[in-house]
């Protein structure tokens, strides 16, 4: 089976500065991977240009047989595929949770109304926040509406969900609720590139964690790299986590 992601030698600049120096790593299909390292070491970038949220200059990035970089590339179908969850919810205010969870359904997969009311129903369950269908987002805490953009993102049925630091501006009882549901993910299949600084979540969830450094990929390997780094730069960034 071809690998769901495929990252080779990708440079990301921001003007003079160049973010991503020739990174390259493989995602499998079903696999849960976390991407760690200290801020400015290029996680968010890669994730960002998995997406087509950045272009690349310079490397290749295939998702799901899509050529990411490739200009004539309609991004619409590539976004099919790609869900993607921020630090920020990004949730509408004037709208209902049910408004919107089905807003992208009806708006790029042209569903009708009541079918895309079903999916947004079961997508809540999925992510324990059925009761919560009709509340406005004011109404609800910052892990709920955390787990509303999961499950915003679970109703178009995306082959690869991209999390970015989403639980970084929680407290530790609703980091605990974000992360159940992506654990909950993870034993379900879902292929996952986590970005994130919970090294617990990692341990428990992820089949490979990919440490980067100085825009590079610096270690990578099973979630025992965590409790055994090979490299000097990863020794001193879990005593940090610590």
């Amino acid at each position: 089976m071809p690998a769901a992601v495929k990252l080779n030698n990708v440079v990301k600049r921001f003007g003079a500065l160049e973010v991503l120096k020739g990174v390259s790593f493989e995602i499998n299909t079903g696999e849960v991977v976390a991407l760690i390292g200290q801020s400015g070491s290029g996680k968010s970038t890669a994730l960002r240009c998995i997406n087509r949220l950045e272009t690349i200059q310079d490397g290749t990035i295939e998702v799901c047989g899509h050529r990411v970089e490739d200009p004539k590339l309609d991004l619409r179908v590539l976004r099919r595929d790609i869900g993607m969850v921020f630090q920020s919810y990004n949730l509408f205010p004037h709208m209902t949770v049910a408004q919107n969870i089905m807003l992208a359904l009806r708006r790029v997969k042209n569903m009708r109304k009541d079918q895309a009311y079903e999916i947004a129903k079961q997508v809540l369950a999925k992510v324990g926040l059925s009761e919560k269908i009709d509340n406005y987002p004011e109404q609800l805490s910052g892990g709920q509406q955390q787990r509303v953009a999961i499950a915003r993102s679970l109703a178009m049925q995306p082959k690869v969900m991209l999390f970015d630091e989403v639980t970084s501006a929680l407290d530790p009882k609703l980091t605990g609720e974000v992360l159940r549901v992506m654990e909950d993910l993870a034993r379900g299949g879902m292929t996952m590139i986590v970005v994130t600084h919970e090294m617990g979540f990692a341990k428990r969830a992820a089949n490979r964690v990919i440490y980067m450094h100085t825009g590079k990929v610096w270690e990578t390997g099973g979630a025992d790299i965590l409790s055994n780094p090979q490299t000097p730069e990863l020794k001193e960034f879990m005593a940090e986590e610590l």
